[in-house]
């Protein structure tokens, strides 16, 4: 599954010590604007992927999660857990969703009274 949206929060980091090692767990809330209503979701990432999403608050994201349940003493429990973040916008790599972003330039006048530069912008 896939979500895209704005990182809204970035909780605490949780470290701990288990059988197989340690392990790191960062959680973070996504807020997915379709329809009148905003959606925040709270998702997980675990271990390298930390490292590999460096998330910033307030940018754009496209996600792709996996939805686990497990059940503990006849609760069920349901994790969001991320295992790719692909940050949208004008820093995203070629694979992102926009195929293209306009560079504008403008050459610098001889003073600052000159008339500005024109450019070939349609708009």
């Amino acid at each position: 599954m896939e979500l895209i949206g704005k990182i809204a929060l970035l909780l605490p980091l949780v470290t701990g010590q288990g059988k197989n090692g340690e392990w790191r767990k960062q959680e973070f809330v996504i807020e997915v604007a379709e329809g009148q209503y905003p959606k925040k979701v709270c998702m997980s990432l675990w271990g390298e992927k930390i490292d590999q999403a460096n998330l910033v608050t307030g940018e754009t994201a496209k996600v792709s999660f996996d939805l686990e349940s497990r059940e503990y003493n006849g609760r069920w429990f349901t994790e969001a857990k991320a295992w790719r973040v692909e940050k949208q916008g004008a820093a995203a790599p070629a694979a992102s969703a926009y195929t293209s972003t306009p560079q504008i330039t403008t050459e610098p006048t001889a003073s600052f009274n000159a008339s500005p530069v024109e450019d070939d912008l349609p708009f």
